[in-house]
Formats: C-alpha cells, structure tokens, sequence
C-alpha cells in the first residue's frame, strides 16, 4: 500500500498565488499516481500544528505548498517528536508556489516542475535539520538562520513594508544600509575555548546554499554532511558593502578578507539579551543559546 502525502497548504503563499496555483499541482500529481490528501491552513502557526497532529497519528509524509514559511512551519511540527531514536524519519516534499524557496535552490533553478517531477519519480535523499536551543525553548530549521545586517532587512520588511513586495524588500536594505549597525554576537565554535566577541556585519547558519531565492550566502553547505556551515563577514564599511553585494548572489563574498567560513557541529552563543533573526524566511527575536545538528533525521524529496 502507496501511502498518502498530507499536502499543508498556504492559500496565502504568494500573496495569495499559491490559491489559484494548488488545484492544477495537486491534479497532475494525482494523475502520476501519487495519493495526495490536502490540509489547508488559516494563519500563521497552522501549518506546524497540522504537521505535529498528522504526525502523532502516525502519517509520515508530506507536502509543503507555499514558500519557505511553509515547511519551516511544518519542520518545527515535525520536530523534537521527530528526533526521539525509535521515531518514524519523516518525509517533506515541496511545491514551492510561494515567493520564497530558498532551500529547493540549492538542488534546482526549475521550482514547481522539477519538485513535481522529483515526487513522481519517488525520488528522496536525507537532510539534516538545525536546532536552535534558545531562552524560551527551541526551533528547529532546514535552511538557515541569521543575525546581523541580513536579518535586519527581513525584520524591517516584515514589520513594517511586508505589503510592498519587492519595493519593501528594496526599501528594507536601503534603510538598513543608511543605519548600518556592526556589532558582536558572542559566540564559542564546537566548545572552542576563545569566545569570539568582534563585531561583524552579519553571522549566517546554514544548512543549504541559498537564502532569498538566488543569493548563494553559503555555498559551500551541504544539506546532509552532519554539520552547521557557518559564514562570518565582519565589520566591513558602507561603500564596499554596496560595491560587494553583487558578491552574495555567487558565493564568491567568502573570498572578502573579511569574510571567514566554518563547518561546524555545535555552535554555544553567550548573549545577554534577545536579537532579531531571520530563519528559514521568518523573522522573530529570541536569545540564542545552542545550536546543533540532528544528522539525516529528514528525507527531503528533490
């Protein structure tokens, strides 16, 4: 017996594409054989709470119809349940009809078709998945997660340019560039002795490549090597960082004397206070504490 996707759908991904985009998906799936049930959300938060539901019943294999959002929502139903040595590895699969995508990049540039095509053909590999320990309890993610000059581009669209689509976007990193702010993060690598306290531009934690679609901030990343990809540009100016930017969309920004990169298995944060992060395309402010691996505890289907 073929079982069944819970397709978690996001009628709003999109800015409301994913609604008039999920019926055709969900037919030509249908039509290949693969027995798909849908759950629709109605806010934010809806979709972890399908996923920890369908998932203490027993189902095991789903579908992220939306953006990023989406499945990072979906992860973090699935996640701590997931991590427990006897649990069900479960299985996500994508149809990315969102604005965001960022970690479907890292394996095509063909969205919808080739994520249609990788669930026809069965096709599925293992993921890590991050977590974030942190003061009020944990998250988990299969992207990444930042802090620094990027997550106060996101923070800034969210809260207060979120209806202005890519002007917002746009408006965000002009304002954010206008205030630049180059601060320290305290941090310890895999229990490292030394707590490294320089002020940096940004601090990314990756699992996968890409963040914002087509910027490759860290690629060298692997999906499914057990380890955090850690990338550091420090306190670079204003004017290199206009004239670098090109540089974050092709991976060659680690090049910058600036910039340094780690693999790493544990990540230990000495911070005094909370901090606005961007992870998986989501923004919220939390106090980091621990950051480590759960090696291959999802199949990802790509």
């Amino acid at each position: 017996m073929i079982e069944t996707f819970l397709a978690v759908v996001n009628p709003a991904a999109g800015g409301g594409r994913c609604r008039k985009l999920v019926g055709p998906a969900l037919e030509r799936l249908r039509a290949g054989g693969v027995s798909v049930e849908v759950a629709e959300t109605s806010g934010p938060g809806h979709a972890t709470q399908i996923a920890r539901d369908a998932y203490a019943q027993g189902r095991s294999r789903f579908i992220a119809v939306g953006g990023d959002g989406t499945s990072y929502e979906i992860v973090n139903g699935l996640f701590p349940q997931a991590a427990a040595a006897s649990a069900l590895r479960p299985t996500l699969a994508f149809l990315p009809l969102g604005t965001g995508n960022s970690f479907l990049r890292d394996f095509t540039d063909r969205g919808v078709e080739h994520a249609i095509e990788a669930l026809l053909a069965g096709r599925s590999q293992p993921c890590d998945v991050l977590r974030m320990q942190h003061a009020n309890g944990v998250i988990h993610y299969i992207n990444l997660l930042s802090v620094g000059f990027a997550a106060d581009v996101a923070t800034l669209r969210a809260r207060r340019f979120s209806a202005w689509g890519e002007l917002g976007y746009q408006a965000s990193i002009f304002i954010s560039l206008s205030r630049l702010r180059r601060r320290p993060f305290p941090l310890r690598i895999d229990q490292q002795r030394e707590l490294d306290r320089r002020p940096c531009l940004f601090l990314t934690f990756n699992n996968s490549k890409f963040t914002g679609g087509t910027m490759m901030i860290a690629p060298k990343a692997e999906v499914n090597d057990g380890l955090i990809e850690y990338v550091r540009w420090g306190p670079i100016g204003r004017i290199e960082l206009v004239r670098k930017l090109p540089t974050l969309y092709d991976g060659t920004h680690i090049n910058h004397p600036l910039a340094e990169r780690y693999a790493a298995k544990r990540i230990d944060f000495e911070l005094d206070s909370p901090v606005d992060v961007m992870v998986d395309g989501e923004v919220m402010s939390i106090q980091c504490q621990i950051l480590d691996v759960l090696p291959s505890a999802l199949n990802v289907v790509v």
